[in-house]
C-alpha cells in the first residue's frame, strides 16, 4: 500500500500539465484504476484482513484524490501566470472611443426657439393632447361643418354607446392650449405652446403626428405692428441672417381676424434652397389678430383686451434651417440618420438663437 501510495504521489507532484495529471487520474482512481481494482479484492478477504485493508484503501484514495486537486490548482496557477506575463494591459492608455447618444433635431429645434421667444418675454404653456372638441375646435371660433372636424382630417377618440361625454379628439394644433391659459390666468399674457399635434395626413410634407408652437399675446392695445417685429424678430435669431425680409398675405382663419400667411425671402440656387436672399418667397407660418369670438370662449372681454397669434411647424422650420429634405424621415430613420442630423448634447441654444459649441 506504501509502494503504491508513493509512486503515484511522486507522478502527480512530476506532471507538466492537466492532461498528464488527468492520465495519472485515471489510472490510479479510475474505474479500472489501481485502488479500484485493490478495493474489489476485499470482497475475498476475511472480515478481519477487510477490517485492516479498507479503511487504508480509503485513505488512500483520499490522499491520492487531494493531491490530484492541488496539482490541478497549482497548474492552472502556474498557466495564468505564464499567461500575464506573455499578455499585458497598459491601463495608462486611453479608452476605446465610445458612440455618443444625439438629440434629434426635433427637441433641438424646439429648444431654440423657445430660447428666442423666452427673450422676448414669452412664457412656455401645456396642455393635453387628448382634448374635447369644443377646446380643439368651438372655442377657436372653427364651425361645425369646417372640413377640419371630419373624420378624414381630425382623429377622434372611440366613444362607448351609453357614453355621454363631450367628443375627444387628438388634438389638431396646439390652440387648444391658448384658450385653457386664458381661462385660468386671463389677459394680459404671452406665450408660447409646443407640442405634438395630430392630423390625418402621410406624405412628403406631412405626417399623422408632428410638432407645433403657437404664440399668444393679449394686452389693451397690441396691433399686427408687434406681431410683424417679433416674427422677423424670431425668424432673424433663429436662421441667424440680420434683416431677413418678410411678406404678410392677407389669408383666411377663423380664430383671427384679419389673418395673414407670413412668408419669408429665398432663392434655389441648384436646387438648394437659400434662406433670406434672392428674390422667392417661401411660405412658414399663419398668423393674425385673435378673433374677438376666441377671446369670449376663454372669458376675456374683446372690448377691453386684444392680441395677436401665430403658429408654426417645428418640424418645418428644422428641415428649412438643417437642409432635412423629407419630413417623415424624423419618425422612420435609422440611427445613422440621427447621428447626420443630431446634435451633440453640449450644442445647446443660446438666447439669441445660434448654438454654443
Amino acid at each position: 500500500m506504501d509502494d503504491l501510495k508513493s509512486k503515484y504521489l511522486n507522478l502527480i507532484a512530476n506532471a507538466g500539465d492537466e492532461n498528464a495529471l488527468e492520465e495519472i487520474r485515471v489510472t490510479a482512481v479510475g474505474k479500472k484504476g489501481e485502488v479500484a481494482l485493490k478495493m474489489r479484492e476485499l470482497g475475498k478477504m476475511t472480515p478481519e484482513e477487510r477490517q485492516v485493508a479498507g479503511p487504508a484503501l480509503n485513505a488512500l484514495k483520499d490522499e491520492i484524490n487531494s493531491a490530484l486537486a492541488a496539482k490541478k490548482a497549482a497548474l492552472g496557477d502556474a498557466a495564468l501566470d505564464e499567461r500575464l506575463r506573455g499578455e499585458w494591459l497598459d491601463v495608462t492608455l486611453p479608452a476605446r472611443g465610445r458612440r455618443q447618444g444625439t438629440i434629434h433635431p426635433i427637441s433641438q429645434v424646439t429648444e431654440e426657439v423657445t430660447a428666442i421667444l423666452a427673450e422676448m418675454g414669452f412664457s412656455v404653456a401645456e396642455g393635453p393632447q387628448i382634448d374635447t372638441d369644443w377646446y380643439n375646435f368651438d372655442a377657436l371660433n372653427i364651425p361645425g361643418h369646417h372640413p377640419a372636424r371630419a373624420e378624414m382630417d381630425t382623429f377622434y377618440m372611440h366613444r362607448d354607446a351609453g357614453d355621454n361625454r363631450p367628443p375627444h379628439v387628438l388634438r389638431t394644433h396646439t390652440s387648444p392650449v391658448q384658450i385653457r391659459h386664458m381661462e385660468k390666468h386671463g389677459a394680459p399674457c404671452r406665450i408660447i405652446a409646443p407640442g405634438r399635434v395630430y392630423r390625418a395626413d402621410y406624405d412628403q410634407t406631412h405626417t399623422p403626428m408632428f410638432h407645433q408652437v403657437e404664440g399668444l399675446a393679449i394686452d389693451r392695445d397690441i396691433s399686427m405692428a408687434n406681431l410683424k417685429w417679433v416674427l422677423e424678430e424670431f425668424f432673424s435669431a433663429f436662421f441667424e441672417i440680420e434683416g431677413i425680409k418678410t411678406r404678410f398675405r392677407a389669408s383666411h382663419f377663423p380664430f383671427t381676424e384679419p389673418s395673414a400667411e407670413v412668408d419669408i425671402q429665398c432663392s434655389w440656387e441648384d436646387g438648394q434652397l437659400k434662406i433670406g436672399q434672392g428674390d422667392g418667397w417661401l411660405e412658414v407660418l399663419g398668423s393674425g389678430m385673435v378673433h374677438p369670438k376666441v377671446l369670449t370662449a376663454a372669458g376675456v372681454d374683446p372690448a377691453e383686451w386684444q392680441g395677436f397669434a401665430f403658429g408654426m411647424g417645428i418640424d418645418r422650420i428644422a428641415m428649412l434651417k438643417y437642409g432635412i429634405p423629407d419630413l417623415r424621415a424624423f419618425f422612420d430613420s435609422d440611427l445613422r440618420w440621427l447621428r447626420h442630423y443630431g446634435f451633440a448634447s453640449l450644442d445647446v441654444p443660446t438666447l439669441r438663437g445660434g448654438l454654443s459649441r
